[in-house]
């Protein structure tokens, strides 16, 4: 494995159900002689856990070890931590098989079917976060109310009033350079201290990767510098964050498989009609959490409903390019879904409607309503015949407990809302 050779430590870390990453820190020596070959364990309900860390069910139900197999393509220096790399790992069981709920196992299973078609994808995300003046220490002691935005208006594609912003944004900048991922932009978003930066697009699951590298190493580099930032869908009333995901398809000569200049070919209708057909009962995959679908609604430049068109950033999938670089934009996610999740419901649901050549419906129109709770996004998800087929019962109950997890935390919880509405005037 490069870039292991002189580390004196090493953070082996798998994504869990959420796209965070989760694992542990190795003394550099250790992992060259044991972990890298044999693999470390890690306890199964990683897998199983929601976002306090409860676990909603043992996956091997005995809290047993996993084995974290490390991925010698997925090496990354850690440039803000001295002499130290990430590895990102692979849960297995004692027998070496993937574990099939695991998020890039989930992925990987979409691109093994492309790939018997002679087909692969490549993938760019686009992540939306905001930043505060407080700390992370700051923002939890204030309840997480009351902050002050890095910046004071709507700054999209500003080139001024983001001062406040540069320094964190360039330690970014640098510090993802130098570890490895090929930044293409960076600017300024619509709400109050909301920042974007857009790496170069790579094969899917190397995408995936990087993505979920990025999210946890802009929190390191926010606490390191006394800022917070958040990926959360909807913070307050502004504009929320967002994961926009572009999609191409490359046939085994390297040739765009989606169409021809700038239009859909045959076969890039049927995939289209695919993802569109199955956006309802896939939306789980793109929003998980409570307050995902707040981010979902009337008038806040955030999809309703599965409808589509050329260039058209209205619609819940934008085809926008033309040759090589032939795409459409997803844009149905939030920043806090998980992107190997997002991008194998994309191809899972294409490779369906190819497979039952759907027709897809002309641009524009209103499209299938997308759900606008967790609880009903969950339901459709259980009940989709397209994702058993694709995925498996055992993938989707489990991605549906999680979502039964996150509501059943909610629902235990008085908020101030319901304080504010209630204790006096009823």
């Amino acid at each position: 494995m490069s870039g292991l050779a002189d580390a004196a430590e090493v953070v082996l870390a798998m994504p869990d159900l959420y796209g965070r990453l989760v694992g542990t820190r190795l003394a550099g020596d250790f992992f060259r002689a044991e972990v890298a070959a044999a693999g470390y364990g890690g306890c199964d309900y990683l897998l199983s856990a929601d976002v306090d860390m409860r676990a909603f069910a043992s996956y091997a139900g005995s809290y047993g070890d996993v084995v974290l197999r490390p991925d010698p393509a997925t090496v990354r220096p850690l440039p803000w931590r001295d002499r130290t790399v990430l590895v990102l790992a692979d849960a297995v069981d004692r027998a070496g098989a993937h574990l099939p709920v695991a998020p890039r196992q989930i992925l990987r299973s979409q691109l093994d079917q492309l790939a018997s078609l002679g087909l692969t994808a490549l993938v760019g995300t686009e992540l939306e976060f905001l930043v505060f003046s407080e700390s992370y220490r700051e923002a939890f002691t204030a309840g997480y109310g009351g902050l002050r935005p890095a910046s004071r208006h709507n700054s999209d594609y500003a080139l001024t009033g983001l001062g406040e912003l540069d320094d964190l944004v360039g330690r970014l900048l640098r510090g993802m350079t130098d570890a490895g991922l090929r930044v293409e932009s960076a600017r300024g978003e619509v709400h109050p201290g909301q920042y974007e930066i857009v790496f170069r697009y790579a094969d899917a699951l190397a995408a995936c990767d990087g993505h979920v590298f990025y999210k946890t190493g802009a929190k390191q580099i926010a606490e390191a510098a006394g800022r917070a930032i958040t990926f959360m869908p909807k913070y307050d009333t502004g504009e929320g964050n967002s994961c926009h995901v572009h999609l191409s398809l490359r046939d085994s000569s390297d040739q765009p498989a989606l169409g021809d200049a700038d239009q859909l070919g045959e076969f890039g209708e049927h995939f289209l009609a695919g993802v569109l057909a199955s956006a309802p009962e896939f939306t789980l995959l793109c929003a998980p959490t409570i307050n995902a679908y707040k981010r979902l609604a009337p008038d806040a430049f955030a999809p309703t409903s599965a409808a589509w068109g050329y260039d058209d950033r209205t619609r819940a999938l934008r085809v926008v390019g033309a040759g090589p670089s032939l795409r459409f934009e997803h844009r149905i996610a939030g920043g806090d879904a998980n992107p190997y999740l997002v991008v194998a419901g994309i191809v899972a649901a294409g490779l369906d409607g190819v497979e039952r050549k759907l027709p897809l419906p002309p641009p524009g129109g209103s499209g299938e309503p997308l759900p606008r709770t967790l609880e009903s996004a969950a339901r459709l998800w259980r009940d989709s015949a397209v994702a058993r087929k694709a995925f498996g019962d055992e993938v989707v109950d489990h991605l549906a407990a999680a979502a039964d997890a996150e509501q059943s935390a909610f629902a235990a919880v008085v908020t101030d809302w319901e304080r504010q509405r209630a204790f006096e005037r009823l």
